[in-house]
């Protein structure tokens, strides 16, 4: 049969992804797995426990398109514990299959073709893709890197808007870079944005990986911005369940009505126990209340074994991800090295540049504490060589 050959791909772009490649190189070499953001523990068997029950009670068919009610109310009320603003659980809560889904929805619902899409380097690798899908066109601003850690230079993503501007995307708590933004981040873009038809997305799947005493600047804790984002969360990386995939998107009821339109043909909705599990599960809020000093203690027990090392450690504010800088060890470029590590050293990590549209050499890679201690003590045991 004569196959077909005129396929022209939406993404032309698109190949392996380097999350596969190394986890892939570091399965051969038998190498600890730093590089892939997720951990190698299991979840609180309570939590499994609610979802096994909602099984057994027969919650196995479709639920409501937008997501099971106590679990949007749920998220409701958390949000509103927390930051102080309400959302309505019937409206402005809906359930997602994972943060991406949501992401890729909330800019196929808001990004017309032509529109342009502000994109803060180095950026989460699934952006740049959905605002092609949608026939938009990424705009870059590449971050500040010093002494000091990252920042985003609100001049410059001030100086990017246009009038063909329709979105920009901010993550907080930051990946890769393990940043956080502040208020007065915050106040300045809401600077930005007032007085415009601006949307926002807000990619805050770490929420809950804030360290030091400081919080999480929600944007939904700025009324101005409240009314015009789109915030997206995770319960994978909140309880640790990274294959289940399931998020959710908070938003105002008129972003959300445009939301559920795209979603209802995307993925309609998403697996009902595991809806009802998490429901039951966060009438505790104790999980997610002490997540900070959790994974703190796991960020201080692997950078003080990286203080022993020549690796230059950047600030990790937040998220479960630590930079460092390499340049006192070796002059390659972050992708060679990365493969030299993981090959080597027997150690897995992330090249930073692969969050760039346009690599950019800061030689700067990125590891995943979100591990067992062991396993944090036998990646730190190899690094020690350094």
């Amino acid at each position: 049969m004569t196959q077909p050959t005129n396929i022209v791909s939406k993404l032309p772009k698109v190949g392996t992804t380097i999350f596969t490649v190394m986890s892939a190189l570091a399965s051969e070499k038998g190498a600890v797995n730093l590089g892939q953001g997720f951990p190698d523990f299991n979840c609180d068997p309570v939590l499994v426990d609610a979802v096994t029950a909602a099984m057994k009670s027969g919650q196995n068919q479709y639920p409501p398109m937008a997501g099971v009610p106590q679990l949007r109310q749920a998220i409701a009320d958390k949000i509103e514990t927390l930051h102080q603003h309400r959302y309505d659980a019937a409206s402005e809560i809906t359930v997602t299959a994972g943060a991406t889904q949501g992401i890729l929805t909330s800019i196929l619902c808001a990004v017309h073709a032509g529109d342009e899409v502000i994109v803060i380097e180095p950026a989460y690798d699934c952006y740049v893709p959905a605002i092609e899908l949608a026939g938009g066109i990424p705009v870059f601003v590449q971050m500040n890197i010093s002494s000091a850690g990252y920042s985003v230079p609100w001049d410059k993503v001030a100086a990017a808007v246009t009038s063909k501007t329709r979105l920009i995307m901010v993550n907080s708590p930051h990946n890769p870079t393990g940043s956080i933004l502040r208020k007065s981040d915050v106040d300045a873009l809401a600077d930005i944005v007032r007085g415009t038809d601006i949307l926002v997305l807000a990619d805050e799947v770490y929420e809950h990986m804030v360290y030091d005493g400081q919080y999480h600047e929600s944007l939904c804790r700025h009324p101005e911005l409240a009314a015009r984002t789109f915030v997206n969360s995770s319960f994978g990386k909140t309880y640790h369940v990274t294959g289940w995939k399931v998020g959710f998107v908070a938003a105002p009821a008129a972003l959300t009505a445009e939301f559920r339109k795209v979603h209802q043909f995307n993925v309609f909705t998403v697996n009902t126990p595991v809806q009802y599990g998490l429901a039951d599960y966060m009438n505790n809020p104790a999980p997610y209340v002490e997540l900070p000093a959790f994974y703190q203690r796991k960020r201080d027990l692997f950078r003080s074994g990286l203080a022993n090392t020549r690796f230059k450690l950047l600030p990790s504010e937040g998220t479960y991800f630590q930079c460092v800088e390499y340049g006192a060890i070796s002059d390659l470029p972050e992708a060679e090295f990365s493969t030299w590590l993981t090959s080597e050293i027997g150690v897995a990590a992330i090249p930073v540049s692969a969050f760039y549209n346009t690599p950019k050499e800061s030689g700067i890679v990125r590891f995943c504490f979100a591990k067992k201690d062991e396993t944090l003590k036998l990646a730190l045991a190899r690094l020690s060589k350094l």
